[in-house]
């Protein structure tokens, strides 16, 4: 009966697929983007802690009273000693809006059109 459900071109395609998706042995890893990611986490944790930014669901409802949308981006950048976020939101019609606030005191920086 096992021998029935194992045909050969089913186990040979998962042996294959097994092959191409590992690594391959001795081959350098670059886990450069990961140890960044984690580093911005843990930056962004911490002024979260030390009050020097919003939680984020405060920033996007105050974005909201300002652009409509869908939100697909944002990034949390510090510029010139203060923490600034940037949130990218889609209209309807297809335009992007990008809008740039203070992550403490929630102000409009930018409202930019593209």
């Amino acid at each position: 009966m096992i021998k029935k459900l194992l045909s050969p071109l089913p186990t040979a395609l998962v042996f294959l697929l097994a092959f191409s998706l590992a690594p391959s042995i001795g081959a350098p890893v670059d886990n450069s983007d990961d140890d960044d990611d984690a580093l911005e986490h843990e930056q962004a944790r911490l002024a979260l802690e030390q009050g020097l930014v919003r939680p984020l669901e405060e920033i996007i409802a105050e974005a909201r009273k300002h652009v409509q949308g869908d939100l697909i981006e944002v990034e949390l950048e510090r510029e010139d000693g203060r923490y600034i976020y940037e949130l990218e939101f889609i209209q309807p019609s297809g335009q992007i809006i990008e809008l740039q606030l203070d992550a403490k005191s929630m102000a409009i920086i930018e409202d930019d059109a593209d």
